[in-house]
């Protein structure tokens, strides 16, 4: 699973979503990509199978980009412990992505494998998206 290599806090705040995104909202990198349309946590599992189906997708021809990190501690306390004694554990490591945002990108593949890809991943993740082409 992704994860950062070193962190300054093990733990973090919860945090809120705010506005939306102006910085990664726009393609860089390929034709098609997949944008938020609201906020929420994507969980690096959740990564982790979008990028299994993007590799899948474009095993011979055509390439594709990977556009948030999982840098986010999502603490949890075990089941069945009590109110009280401080924050739980660390589980897993989330990406905050806000409403605009471009998740992935892919490039090198025809319209409408590319579109069909981007729907596929967007099944998979837990936050409304939409699918952008380079204009």
């Amino acid at each position: 699973m992704l994860a950062p290599k070193r962190q300054k806090y093990r733990k973090q705040f919860r945090g809120t979503w705010k506005k939306i995104a102006t910085k990664g909202d726009k393609l860089n990198h390929g034709s098609y990509g997949l944008k938020t349309v609201e906020p929420g946590w994507i969980k690096d599992r959740q990564i982790e199978s979008c990028r299994v189906v993007m590799a899948r997708a474009t095993r011979k021809m055509g390439k594709f980009w990977i556009r948030i990190f999982p840098d986010k501690p999502y603490s949890k306390k075990p089941p069945e412990v009590t109110m009280g004694a401080g924050k739980g554990d660390v589980a897993y490591f989330v990406a905050s992505v806000s409403p605009g945002r471009v998740l992935f990108e892919i490039d090198g593949l025809d319209d409408v494998t590319s579109k069909h890809v981007l729907k596929v991943l967007a099944s998979k993740l837990p936050v409304k998206t939409s699918v952008v082409t380079k204009s």
